[in-house]
């Protein structure tokens, strides 16, 4: 039910949003160089790496870096907008199809962020895919505390229902948990 729940959902919201994608992959065109959609290696269900879109919200050549472990400055002025709205998130869309991701589940994590990955294992949140977005990005944790966001995870895992899910897709569309995405403001 939630596959099938995830693809049309999807589909439907990739019809209606097109325009919106097309127009803001011209803007970060004209912005900065480099490619509108930024493609990163990600963790999976059950361990397995995958391939995961957003825009780019960072200037070309920016680290390989959890979120909150990067400088402000490599973020670009639109890119900060796109972000505090989840606008970024789009391409993710193409992920929740072809069975990457989900709609709603736990946050996908860089390989790198060995200890969130390890205690997401322990505590059976890998046997799940991951989604655009969750109870931990809706009750505003972010990756830096991998330990309580895992612990977080594991919760949704154990609850998780079809009408959990639309409260958190509702939750995340009124702009609950916006502003998670920080970046290390040490710069400004």
């Amino acid at each position: 039910m939630k596959r099938a729940f995830d693809v049309a959902a999807c589909a439907l919201f990739l019809l209606f949003s097109w325009p919106i994608l097309l127009a803001v992959i011209i803007v970060i065109r004209l912005q900065s160089p480099g490619k509108a959609i930024f493609t990163q290696v990600r963790v999976g269900k059950d361990g397995h790496p995958f391939i995961c879109y957003k825009l780019r919200t960072m200037y070309s050549g920016t680290a390989i870096l959890p979120t909150h472990e990067v400088q402000a400055s490599a973020v670009t002025a639109l890119g900060e907008r796109l972000r505090r709205f989840k606008i970024d998130e789009l391409p993710q869309l193409w992920n929740v199809l072809i069975g990457d991701m989900s709609l709603v589940g736990p946050r996908p994590c860089l390989p790198s962020q060995i200890e969130l990955v390890e205690a997401r294992r322990r505590l059976g949140v890998l046997k799940m895919r991951p989604g655009i977005t969750g109870l931990a990005q809706v009750r505003g944790v972010d990756m830096s505390d991998s330990i309580r966001l895992a612990e977080i995870d594991a919760q949704y895992v154990r609850t998780q229902s079809l009408l959990g899910d639309f409260r958190l897709i509702w939750a995340t569309l009124r702009g609950q948990g916006v502003g998670v995405d920080q970046v290390v403001r040490s710069d400004k």
